[in-house]
């Protein structure tokens, strides 16, 4: 049973028995895992903060054949959010991150870009204070990387250049369709919402936030309805969401 050493993020954790902690955490090295953390609840834990939701952590953890949790024996914090959670805004945007990353990323698979993507959205919450662009990159990013995020350059159905031009998208994600070609039902982005979104994929949230890019709601919402489709279930937090400026 060797030991094995990430750097991670915790998800959320859940009280289990009379002292421990349930624990998801997703590990840099080895993609989303969950363990048990003996003795976390005790109040003098030798866990302290570390297993604070959205902490930015190095963890030790090892395997039992035929147990599919992995046993927690250590963490030591790097980076804490906690301070930022004060804020009901804030607090709500890093549980729905957490909501998401927990329900989109398939256990054991190891994903770079998506730990990269997380942590980045949790620094950019806290430095800024306000949500709307980190929830909005973390979203359209989250499609992008899970592979849902239809073209949005030309229309899905006869291949016209969409640049300057309004569009039309269905929640199967089918694709952004011109106007002559938009289904039945169909909602409506401006051209302006387009072409931010082109933008984001191609800045990092920071020059994002130094150029002080506004993310339509309307945008943010059609990537959280396209993570709902892909998930086949509603996100709980996203009712408490307000997407403040």
């Amino acid at each position: 049973m060797p030991v094995r050493e990430s750097e991670a993020i915790i998800l959320r954790t859940y009280p289990l028995g009379e002292g421990d902690r349930l624990v998801s955490f997703l590990s840099r090295a080895e993609g989303r895992v969950r363990g048990v953390a003996r003795g976390a609840r005790k109040p003098k834990s030798r866990f302290g903060a570390s297993l604070e939701p959205l902490s930015h952590v190095r963890i030790w953890f090892y395997e039992r054949e035929t147990r599919q949790l992995v046993r927690i024996s250590q963490c030591e914090l790097i980076e804490s959010f906690l301070e930022a959670q004060r804020s009901y805004n804030a607090n709500v945007a890093f549980g729905l991150i957490a909501e998401i990353s927990e329900a989109v990323l398939p256990e054991r698979e190891p994903s770079d870009p998506a730990f990269r993507l997380l942590l980045a959205t949790c620094r950019a919450i806290q430095s800024r204070g306000s949500i709307a662009l980190p929830i909005g990159y973390f979203t359209l990013w989250t499609v992008r990387l899970g592979g849902w995020l239809p073209s949005l350059d030309h229309c899905a159905a006869c291949g016209r250049d969409l640049a300057g031009q309004p569009g039309w998208a269905n929640t199967e994600g089918s694709g952004v369709f011109c106007r002559q070609c938009r289904p039945p039902g169909s909602r409506p982005f401006s051209a302006e919402a387009l072409a931010t979104a082109r933008t984001m994929l191609r800045g990092s949230l920071e020059k994002l936030a130094a150029a002080g890019t506004r993310v339509p709601d309307e945008l943010t919402n059609y990537w959280m309805d396209l993570i709902e489709q892909h998930i086949e279930r509603k996100l709980t937090v996203r009712s408490m969401l307000e997407l403040a400026p």
